[in-house]
């Protein structure tokens, strides 16, 4: 798969809501009800982050919900690519990009949403023909007034933005023509997983959906 039909796809999955919720799975347990608690919610696209050992039996068990499309954040080497694809990812996301990385995706057919932060990141990603990347850590980068301003001499790029993003200032980012999505964990915070209310995350997933109404 060439840069530009990662992109095309990674575009579509950026499009399906506003919010990608960025997941940290602990137990296993809370893996369906929570991706079927944020579907239900209207937010059917899902980054499970590879941080906690059983990131990738969850993956497995997510990406069977109905209605989900389960993606793997925090890919870091060519292992995390193989790993997560053969878990059932259907997208990658890493916070930044190497080209071991970039072939690894290529190879294993993993749409991916590489990280980038300087404008010299952003046009190194460009010229291979990546036009849909992650901005990470957002706030601490700039915030949507970088991306604002980024926007105007690379207009090419579309950004999906995490870290430090949640339901008071997604809409400073959501406002702007480059952005068709953030990603964000508050959506499914773990005192909620904990006591399985996945009710109230099913709300939070609503309220964020409707960010874009």
């Amino acid at each position: 798969m060439t840069p530009t039909e990662q992109s095309a796809r990674a575009l579509a999955v950026c499009r399906l809501a506003p919010v990608v919720p960025v997941l940290v799975i602990d137990d296993l347990a809370h893996a369906r009800p929570l991706a079927e608690a944020l579907v239900a919610g209207g937010l059917p696209a899902l980054e499970v982050t590879l941080r906690t050992p059983c990131a990738l039996d969850a993956i497995r068990i997510m990406a069977h919900v109905p209605g989900g499309v389960v993606g793997a954040g925090t890919l870091l080497t060519p292992a995390d690519v193989r790993a997560a694809k053969e878990a059932g990812a259907t997208f990658g996301v890493s916070p930044g990009a190497t080209d071991r990385l970039l072939d690894a995706c290529a190879e294993y057919d993993l749409p991916l949403l590489p990280g980038a932060v300087t404008a010299s990141e952003i046009m190194a990603l460009l010229e291979k023909g990546y036009t849909v990347q992650k901005f990470f850590p957002a706030e601490q980068s700039g915030g949507a007034a970088f991306l604002k301003s980024i926007g105007a001499p690379i207009p090419q790029v579309s950004f999906c933005p995490t870290g430090g993003i949640g339901l008071k200032n997604a809409r400073d980012y959501l406002s702007l023509k480059t952005i068709p999505c953030v990603g964000g964990s508050w959506v499914a915070p773990k005192d909620a997983m904990a006591r399985g209310d996945w009710a109230a995350i099913t709300t939070l997933a609503a309220e964020a959906a409707a960010l874009r109404a």
